[in-house]
């Protein structure tokens, strides 16, 4: 009986010690990091690697270091020129002060979320719809910069906020593609009247050479006949300029 009951005690003790090492030890993977309390109070940070806690007094909390995306859900706001729109965004973020992250702010990923979002209907309201849809690029750089202020007595880097898609009334995306229409139109007839000008300067200038030299109207003048010889398979009648025949009439008037 004696043995029995030493043998239970080595079990139980064994399994003790199996609790207590599995609540010590600690192994932490390279992109993990734990911030290490002791009876409630911040002593640091632990890992990534293998550490040993003591069970009833330490208590950790890990954290992920690597770069996390938020999908910023759509916004309803209203543009400075008092248009509708409904934005959606994505943001990129890691964490850079592991201990602010926890003891700064209850929950980072939910802050940074609801943060985005206000920031996001802040900074479009205060853009016109031509601005929100030809300089994007410029708005992100302005969200990410001002995100990344917000949150980073919470230990979070913003690293990139971009503009997912932009919704506008039907009514207003009708008006637009009648404005690019427009717009095409007139550059189209600005690029015409541009050719024009240029044509009828050209030939100007060419009329004005020719003019000088009868023998080069003459030329010109019999180019153009062997042109429309070429490409048209008809009957032709056209006058004949009395310069190409004022030599024959001279020399049959003195004989």
């Amino acid at each position: 009986m004696n043995y029995i009951i030493l043998i239970a005690i080595i079990i139980i003790a064994a399994i003790i010690i199996i609790v207590l090492l599995k609540a010590s030890i600690k192994i932490l993977k390279e992109y993990e990091i734990a911030i290490h309390f002791r009876l409630g109070r911040f002593v640091g940070k632990k890992g990534p690697g293998f550490f040993m806690l003591i069970p009833g007094i330490d208590r950790i909390t890990r954290l992920d270091l690597r770069t996390k995306t938020i999908d910023v859900p759509p916004q309803d706001l209203i543009t400075k020129d008092n248009v509708p729109v409904k934005v959606n965004a994505v943001l990129y973020f890691r964490i850079a002060d592991p201990a602010k992250s926890v003891l700064e702010v209850e929950n980072y990923m939910y802050a940074t979320s609801q943060i985005s979002q206000t920031t996001l209907r802040s900074i479009l309201g205060q853009a016109e719809l031509d601005e929100l849809l030809s300089k994007r690029e410029k708005i992100n750089e302005e969200l990410q910069r001002v995100i990344d202020d917000l949150t980073d007595p919470w230990g979070i880097k913003v690293s990139v906020v971009e503009i997912k898609d932009v919704e506008i009334p039907q009514s207003m995306q009708r008006a637009l593609a009648a404005q690019a229409e427009a717009e095409r139109d007139r550059r189209a007839k600005i690029i015409n009247a541009e050719g024009e000008f240029q044509a009828s300067e050209k030939i100007a200038e060419a009329a004005k050479i020719i003019s000088t030299s009868p023998a080069g109207i003459q030329l010109r003048y019999l180019q153009t006949l062997r042109e429309i010889a070429t490409e048209q398979n008809s009957t032709i009648l056209f006058p004949i300029p009395i310069d190409l025949v004022n030599n024959f009439v001279d020399k049959i008037t003195k004989k």
